[in-house]
């Protein structure tokens, strides 16, 4: 049986990846969140919001299964550490968010489709 907290988390994390990714495919978000990150303000603040988001769901779900809701343990600890690098090295992000700029388009349709896998997921 898969927890009730696996589901609230694959519907959340889907539902926020479908939207940021349309969002980026339909609006360029994707290139002004990159532009913003010029900004260190805004990466730290942004990075403050990152980590918790992470460490809420690292604490709810820290489960090491072999089966797909291992994905969203990953996902959780990957944000808590995207959200350190933002808040301890702005400048490092910023560089980093630059190798995102040419593929947007791409980008935005990934961010999507493990969205809708994580959404399609949490009704399996």
């Amino acid at each position: 049986m898969i927890p009730e907290i696996t589901i609230y988390l694959a519907r959340f994390w889907g539902s926020l990846f479908m939207i940021l990714g349309l969002s980026s495919i339909l609006a360029g978000l994707l290139g002004r969140i990159i532009k913003y990150t010029q900004d260190k303000t805004i990466t730290i603040s942004t990075g403050y919001i990152t980590f918790l988001l992470g460490l809420v769901t690292v604490v709810l779900h820290n489960f090491w299964v072999m089966d797909w809701r291992v994905a969203i343990t990953l996902l959780g600890w990957v944000t808590l550490c995207k959200g350190y690098m933002k808040i301890a090295f702005p400048e490092h992000v910023h560089k980093k968010a630059q190798m995102f700029k040419k593929m947007q388009w791409f980008w935005g349709a990934i961010i999507f489709l493990i969205g809708a896998w994580f959404f399609w997921m949490s009704f399996s």
